[in-house]
């Protein structure tokens, strides 16, 4: 009777258990492997002939079609397959729709994007956008829907957590994610409002001199990568490096793409959700692409009645249109906008009895063009310029090498003409004395070609000479990461791909080390030995500049050079110092401590002796006393996670990345902060294609399962990378697309 019932029991509970494995398998099948992008076998396809996708070791495709719209097709469908709902969250959050699948919390977000005008302004533009350009984003476009058609029922699992399905691809949809770019890597007006407030508040020559422009040592051109002549390489040919900077995003924003096709053959990094590659090379030519940081929006002070939307202009009364947004919220009443455009451009700024409109470059009628398929198929410097003539932005650096030994630069982008002012403060927008006169032609914007020196070297910094004829301003970087890529480069020959790798993943900060040595010349100066400063001193005079993560002195000098910020702002602008913190200002600081003028502090060492006792005092606060112990990384600390994933308890976290301790800093050449860091890094070596060296920074996928999702993480952190294969592929995989019907 016992072993009976025991018998029973067990059976039962075997049963139970294999209903429970049954159940977790088919949940894993349903959620985890049928979502997961395929990477072999074939399938059938909107294709007018067949194409093949060879997958290498990293995920990365190496599409080969009979056409270009062939090519471009496929490559919407397998981008779609790693990265659909990252494309999918990048359009929503840029067309203020993510509180219809987030709820209440993302409604701040799309109120700017409607009040930005994104989706209108890409509506605009599919209008006026070249034929030429329609047709690959309309490829492009129907690809991805390729693939969403096909795989509504096995969607990635943020669909089904978030429970939305996502609607067909437009070409409205890629020139959404092109302004994506434009308003993360163009957004100043900010900044005009803190100058604004800061010189109502302070003294406006000294908030002047917060904010300048140049270096008077600028090195051009001006971006965060280099090109070598061969006269300083082991082949011969040039090496061209590009490391981009962006915010921190699981999955990466680029994805590694190879496109073949008649007149096409590109390798390098695609923007998810539109055509082509964006950094790369092809068989003859290399470049790559950093943010300009030149000023592209202004803030206009207007007449404006918020009762019937009409405003003053050169003495005559006009009638803004009024654009009533209704943005719709998960689990509630959609959200009415009402967003009034004038002639500059959308309300954008209200601050007490004043009202701002914003004008930006990218919403004027005409300037969205899509030139990369024409810049993936360049053979030389003429035609390259030729493309970048029709860039019309973000503005950026374009850094350029070809296989016939030639190295250049180029500034691109539509940059607008101002008069009468150079767009560093709101301007009054009634007398129209302050209107755009078009863009500054693209001849005259900053270049280079083959300079003397065999080397062209930049990160951020001001490419415009003093004497530019049109006004200029920017959030420009200072110049020592510049300097230091130059001082690299310049310091032997013989280079290869991977000791530029080496020179991207330096961290020797010349700033930092200048402001040691300051604060330890005051201590030397004043003679005071002070038993509770003096391990301080000591730490920053055998400091040699490295902000690497496991020091401690990096840590101490990051303390005060943010205390001695704060400090100099509140002598020019008391009450706002906090506000400050503008990209030159370790530029302004080193002047300052240099040239340590009169009427900003009585004793300049007593200022630098005070920042190094509030940083160790705030250093001891958030890492104990014994400043032995320090480390930077423990202060420097990222986090990147998953913004779907990571919300779900107890398992969402293994989809994260971190926290884990970084080295680097803002002025150092591997440029790292709490929120960016090197997105990609590309080596290309035009002596063999092969030798190259290009690496994202997470992984291929954004699919969670996929084993591509993280697998480049721990190369990256350490600062290795891989082959970019382009001749010789090593094929792990192949997948073949079948026209319908063959």
């Amino acid at each position: 009777m016992t072993q009976s019932w025991f018998a029973r029991i067990v059976k039962y509970l075997n049963f139970a258990i294999a209903i429970v494995l049954l159940a977790a398998a088919g949940i894993g099948y349903w959620y985890i492997w049928r979502p997961l992008p395929q990477r072999s076998g074939s399938l059938d396809a909107a294709v007018a002939a067949p194409v093949s996708v060879t997958f290498d070791a990293l995920g990365v495709p190496h599409i080969r079609a009979s056409s270009l719209d062939d090519a471009l097709y496929v490559q919407g469908y397998v981008t779609a397959q790693d990265r659909l709902w990252q494309m999918d969250a990048l359009r929503r959050l840029d067309a203020g729709e993510l509180a219809e699948i987030l709820g209440p919390a993302g409604l701040d977000s799309d109120r700017e994007a409607r009040r930005l005008r994104l989706r209108r302004i890409a509506e605009d533009a599919y209008l006026t956008l070249p034929p030429e350009d329609r047709a690959a984003l309309a490829a492009y476009a129907r690809g991805v829907n390729g693939y969403v058609s096909t795989h509504l029922r096995s969607l990635p699992v943020e669909f089904t957590l978030l429970g939305y399905q996502p609607r067909p691809w437009s070409v409205v949809d890629s020139i959404l994610i092109c302004l994506h770019m434009f308003r993360s890597l163009t957004t100043t007006w900010r900044d005009e409002v803190i100058k604004r407030n800061m010189m109502a508040e302070g003294d406006p020559e000294k908030v002047k001199f917060l904010f300048q422009l140049h270096s008077g040592a600028d090195v051009q051109p001006g971006s965060n990568a280099w090109a070598v002549a061969g006269s300083h390489t082991a082949s011969g040919k040039p090496l061209l490096s590009n490391d981009m900077h962006l915010e921190y995003s699981v999955p990466g924003i680029w994805y590694m793409t190879h496109l073949e096709a008649p007149g096409l053959d590109v390798s390098g990094v695609a923007l998810p959700g539109t055509p082509g590659v964006i950094v790369g090379h092809n068989q003859r030519i290399a470049w790559g692409i950093t943010n300009l940081h030149f000023d592209v929006q202004d803030l206009y002070i207007e007449k404006f009645d918020d009762r019937s939307g009409r405003y003053l202009y050169q003495g005559h009364v006009e009638q803004a249109r009024l654009e009533r947004e209704m943005i719709r919220v998960k689990g509630q009443a959609a959200a009415e906008l009402p967003v009034w455009v004038t002639r500059h451009g959308p309300l954008f700024v209200v601050e007490g009895s004043d009202r701002m409109t914003l004008r930006w470059s990218v919403a004027q009628p005409g300037v969205v063009q899509y030139p990369f398929l024409e810049l993936d198929r360049a053979e030389n410097w003429q035609q390259f310029t030729a493309a970048l003539a029709r860039f019309p932005g973000p503005g950026s650096n374009f850094v350029y090498a070809d296989v016939d030994g030639n190295i250049g630069y180029h500034a691109a982008g539509k940059l607008p003409k101002r008069r009468g002012y150079t767009g560093d403060l709101p301007v009054d927008g009634s007398s129209g004395d302050f209107d755009w006169d078009g863009f500054i032609p693209f001849d005259q914007l900053p270049s280079v070609f083959n300079p003397p020196s065999g080397i062209i070297a930049s990160s951020n910094q001001n490419p415009f000479p003093p004497d530019y004829p049109y006004p200029v301003n920017g959030n420009f970087a200072p110049p020592y990461r510049a300097r230091q890529v130059r001082d690299l480069l310049s310091a032997h020959d013989g280079w290869r791909a991977p000791d530029l790798l080496t020179i991207q993943n330096d961290v020797y900060s010349g700033f930092n080390r200048f402001l040691a040595a300051q604060i330890v010349a005051a201590y030397d100066k004043r003679n005071a030995h002070n038993p509770g400063l003096d391990p301080a001193v000591a730490l920053l005079r055998g400091w040699n500049g490295q902000m690497q993560k496991d020091l401690a002195a990096p840590f101490l000098i990051t303390l005060a050079y943010q205390h001695l910020r704060t400090s100099v702002a509140e002598s020019a602008a008391p009450g706002k110092g906090t506000a400050y913190e503008f990209s030159m200002a370790p530029l302004v600081l080193e002047r300052l401590l240099r040239e340590r003028p009169a009427g900003w502090f009585l004793d300049y060492d007593e200022l630098l002796l005070r920042t190094l006792v509030d940083a160790l005092e705030e250093g001891m606060r958030i890492q104990g006393r014994d400043i032995g112990r320090w480390q930077y990384g423990a202060y420097l600390r990222i986090s990147i996670n998953h913004p779907v994933i990571h919300r779900v308890p107890l398992v969402g976290k293994y989809f994260d990345i971190g926290p884990v301790p970084m080295s680097g800093s803002s002025t150092t050449i591997k440029q790292t902060t709490r929120t960016l860091a090197p997105s990609m890094r590309m080596n290309a070596d035009l002596g063999d294609w092969d030798r190259s060296l290009l690496n994202v920074q997470i992984g291929q996928s954004g699919q969670p399962f996929s084993r591509h999702y993280q697998d480049e993480w721990l190369d990256y952190y350490n600062g290795r990378s891989y082959p970019m294969q382009f001749r010789g592929v090593e094929a792990k995989s192949t997948l073949q697309f079948r026209p319908v019907g063959r």
